[in-house]
Order: C-alpha cells, then sequence, then structure tokens
C-alpha cells in the first residue's frame, strides 16, 4: 500500500478529479437514546461474511469509475471500531488495487473510547487508517450516562491520548445545549476539551431526532430540551471560544486549525463525487454528463443478502437533474464559512448563482445580511449559518429560475 505521509491532496469534484469511499459498519454495542443513524445492536456479526460483501460491493462501483485517484476513505457507522482490523485492512488493500489511493489520502475510522476499543488503536493504524475520529460526546460522567454513552469522562480522555499517541490526526466530537447544561458549564467543557490539543473537533447541538428514544421521552413530556433563544446562545458562545483557540468554525458543527480539515467531509459539502458503500450508504457521482444519486439497501441483512447474490445493495439509483443538483450544492455547500464556488456551480449547472436564484429572494437575504455574493461565489454570513434552516428555505422557496 502506498505511503500516505504526504500533504498534496488532488482536489475532489467531477470525474478529472478525486473520489472519495465511505464505508458504512451498521454495529454498535448498544443504541443511543439520541441517534438516529443507521445503526443496529446485534448478538453477533460473521466478520469474514461482511468482509467479502464489502469487497463484493467495491468491486461492483469499480467497475465504473476505475482510474480515478481515490482521495479519502471513511469508515463510519454505527461503530467502525468494532470491525476487525484485518477488515479494515482488506478493504484499503482492495480500494488501493481498484482504483488508487492518493499518496496524501485520509483515512478516517470512527471509533468509541471504550476501553477493549481503544487497546486496537494501534492495529488499526498498521492497516493503514490516519485519522481517528472519537465519539466522546461529553467530557462529565453524568451527561454521558444521559446520553447512553458507555464510557466514562476518564476513560475517554485515556482515548484521546492513545489516538495522538497512534494516529497523525485525530478528532473528537462533543454534544452540546443539553437539558440543564448552562452557558458557562459549556465554556468550561469547550475549554477542557482544547487542553487535549486536537486539530479537529465536531461540536453538535443536541436535536430531537423522529424515531429515537428521546423524541419518545420528549413527546411523553420527560426531556425539555433548551429553549431556541438558550441554543443559539451556546452556539455563538462555540463560535467564540472555538475561534479564540485558532479552530474557527469551517463549517456549521465542525472547527480545525487552518488545514486540519476533514478533507473527506469535504468532498460532500463541495459537492464532489464520493461513493457509499455497505447498509444505507450514500454516493453521488458524476459520469460523462450525468450526476448520479444512489443508495444502499438500509436494512443489515437485507443488504447483506442482496450484495451476496447480486455482488451490491444498491436499492435506488437515480439520475439528478439541474433543479435536484442545485438543491443539494446550495444545502451543503452553504454550511461551509467558505459557501459555494462559482466554479462549482458552473461546473454542476453552466450557471452562475444569479442566475439559478430568484433574484428577489437572493436580493432580500443579501439586503438582510443572512448571504454574501462576490466573485468567489456565494456564502452565508455568520449571522446566516446560525439560522441557515430558514435561509435555505427562503433561497430556494420560489425554485431554481431557468432550470429544467
Amino acid at each position: 500500500m502506498p505511503s500516505r505521509a504526504g500533504r498534496s491532496i488532488i482536489e475532489t469534484g467531477g470525474p478529472e478529479h478525486g473520489l472519495g469511499v465511505y464505508v458504512h459498519w451498521p454495529f454498535c454495542l448498544s443504541k443511543c437514546p439520541y441517534c438516529d443513524f443507521n445503526s443496529h445492536v446485534r448478538d453477533s456479526v460473521d466478520q469474514r461474511r461482511w468482509q467479502d460483501a464489502l469487497l463484493g460491493e467495491l468491486d461492483h462501483f469499480a467497475s465504473e469509475t476505475a482510474g480515478r485517484p481515490v482521495t479519502s476513505v471513511f469508515f463510519g457507522g454505527g461503530t467502525p471500531s468494532l470491525m476487525a482490523p484485518q477488515v479494515v485492512a482488506a478493504l484499503l488493500e482492495r480500494i488501493d488495487s481498484r482504483w488508487r489511493l492518493d499518496p496524501a489520502a485520509e483515512i478516517t475510522l470512527e471509533a468509541n473510547p471504550t476501553s477493549a476499543e481503544a487497546a486496537r488503536f494501534a492495529d488499526f493504524r498498521a492497516a493503514g487508517v490516519n485519522r481517528l475520529s472519537l465519539g466522546v460526546q461529553a467530557l462529565d460522567d453524568k451527561a454521558l450516562a444521559f446520553l447512553g454513552r458507555r464510557h466514562s469522562a476518564a476513560e475517554a480522555l485515556d482515548a484521546v491520548a492513545l489516538a495522538r499517541r497512534h494516529f497523525p490526526r485525530f478528532s473528537f466530537d462533543l454534544i452540546y445545549a443539553r437539558p440543564g447544561q448552562t452557558l458557562a458549564a459549556w465554556r468550561r467543557e469547550l475549554v477542557r476539551a482544547l487542553e487535549e490539543d486536537a486539530e479537529h473537533l465536531s461540536l453538535y447541538q443536541l436535536t430531537i431526532e423522529a424515531g429515537t428514544a428521546f423524541h419518545a421521552a420528549w413527546r411523553r413530556g420527560e426531556l425539555v430540551p433548551p429553549e431556541a433563544a438558550q441554543a443559539a446562545d451556546h452556539f455563538e458562545a462555540t463560535q467564540e471560544v472555538m475561534a479564540a483557540a485558532g479552530l474557527p468554525g469551517y463549517e456549521i458543527s465542525n472547527h480545525a486549525r487552518p488545514g486540519a480539515e476533514s478533507r473527506h467531509n469535504l468532498t460532500y459539502w463541495r459537492y464532489g463525487d464520493y461513493l457509499g458503500i455497505g447498509p444505507g450508504g450514500h454516493g453521488r457521482l458524476t459520469l460523462g454528463s450525468m450526476k448520479v444519486a444512489t443508495r444502499q439497501h438500509r436494512a443489515p441483512e437485507a443488504w447483506l443478502a442482496m450484495a451476496e447474490r447480486s455482488g451490491h445493495g444498491t436499492r435506488v439509483r437515480n439520475e439528478l437533474g439541474r433543479p435536484e443538483r442545485l438543491v443539494e450544492l446550495t444545502m451543503m455547500g452553504l454550511r461551509l464559512a467558505e459557501g459555494v464556488a462559482r466554479a462549482t456551480f458552473q461546473r454542476e449547472l453552466a450557471a452562475d448563482p444569479e442566475e439559478v436564484f430568484a433574484k428577489k429572494q437572493l436580493g432580500a437575504l443579501r439586503q438582510a445580511g443572512y448571504l454574501e455574493l462576490d466573485a468567489a461565489g456565494l456564502r452565508a454570513t455568520a449571522a446566516g449559518r446560525q439560522r441557515l434552516d430558514a435561509v435555505l428555505g427562503r433561497l430556494l422557496s420560489d425554485g431554481p429560475c431557468g432550470l429544467s
């Protein structure tokens, strides 16, 4: 496998550019009450069987995208640190043989900071992983219990220390705006997190998602999330503390030192091309003049049976029209502080932003101070990113102009 110590990276985009690969491992030891991801608890998992099915799906997609350099691989879940390290190694070997791993490819694996998984960090590094993303979620034992996490704050910090020892790059997640969490307590938690000297922190506001245990508790009146104004105060404090520490928010929920941004996630937000492998995986591929959306079967056992029978578990494969492409690139790109480049509008739509949005809506949002438009492209201001759902609803409400 080629060395991945270099710093140069091929940009993602159309077929002449790089490709991201997302591999979904859907299994967890337990289901967190806030989680609406495609994650499942099973008594046992036949890792060799899953390895073979995932390898087969890689082969399937390689048949139409061969020759493109892979700039990033992301093992997500679920809990990918429950994978056997040899499964990770086999998948990376197959990706390198079917495409070509760029020498500077970012290879991320999500992990939970339990002691049993942390002990395997060295094996994951040897398998080729060069960036670890730790699901810490809180640095307070009471909060961790509320969030349904299986680790303590001390175990989380031990895992962070181990990640720092074994991986050249690492990140960890925290959840804020928890019920009863004061602004002062969140500031203290952020300061403590910054003491760990991570190059990247993902900081998510707690949301109550339909179908989760928290949603059921909320409906019963047993869980009361903070008021919108309180959550907004937490968001503003997050931006302030992180910017002062040299990790500005390059995306609504993600903060990094300059140059340490998640390259794989930037592929999504910049509307580049990526494959989604495994149960529920989503992909976007530029094939000639087409943009194709793929979605794999969500249920693990159904995906596995289909992959073993047909070589892949694709449930949906659609060509995206120009209106759909406009909506997607706008919703993804405006999450970034850099916004959506004019080059992206031109690449995907052969048009500039002034041509594809209703002028009345675009003008009103600029006048209100929520959007900026210049020679570089279209971006949301800090105020616009704080209320991005409302901004997007207004911007896209009249539909795109001149697209069919």
